[in-house]
């Protein structure tokens, strides 16, 4: 009986140590050769990266404590509005004029808000309903930025009790010159 019970204990510490050393080993594979590396030539930066060399109304924007950035993959859909979604919605709608503008496509407006609430480093993409890059009538592109980069729709962002530095994307689907949808 007593040599029963042993054989029992080995071949349960005999399949731990086997299924112990799998994982490890999947482990040490998975990181040293199985994950993709980055071409770091071709894509240098990180997601959410926006050049401040050429982005617009970064003359006055600075970020903020130690310069991270938070809600790089994402943008901060849930945290950035100053109340909610809705409301920055409506004060769009009552703001934007269109002013005989034909264009349908997306602005697309990249961003950073700083712990203040102070949204700065704009990057603009225009794309067509083809998601081809184009130009859209400049007043139109100028208007909605001012509208997009007013302080008083963005809200501050707070991590650990402190305010933080985010990124933050808006895309307007332009119909006619009217905005159909605004996204995220």
């Amino acid at each position: 009986m007593n040599w029963k019970k042993t054989i029992k204990i080995a071949a349960l510490v005999i399949g731990f140590l086997v299924l112990a050393f799998i994982g490890f080993s999947g482990y040490v594979y998975y990181n040293f050769y199985g994950k993709f590396k980055a071409d770091e030539s071709r894509y240098p930066y990180y997601i959410g990266y926006i050049d401040q060399e050429t982005a617009l109304l970064n003359d006055n924007f600075e970020l903020c404590g130690d310069r991270t950035i938070y809600k790089t993959h994402h943008g901060a859909p849930f945290d950035a509005y100053q109340n909610n979604k809705r409301t920055f919605t409506e004060s769009v709608h009552k703001t934007y004029k269109n002013e005989g503008y034909t264009d349908s496509g997306y602005v697309n407006f990249r961003f950073l808000v700083n712990c203040e609430g102070n949204p700065g480093w704009f990057e603009i993409i225009e794309i067509n309903e083809n998601y081809e890059e184009v130009s859209h009538t400049k007043q139109m592109v100028a208007q909605l930025l001012k509208i997009t980069s007013d302080p008083s729709h963005w809200a501050i962002y707070t991590a650990d009790k402190m305010p933080k530095n985010y990124y933050h994307y808006v895309s307007y689907k332009i119909e006619n010159g009217e905005i159909i949808e605004i996204l995220p």
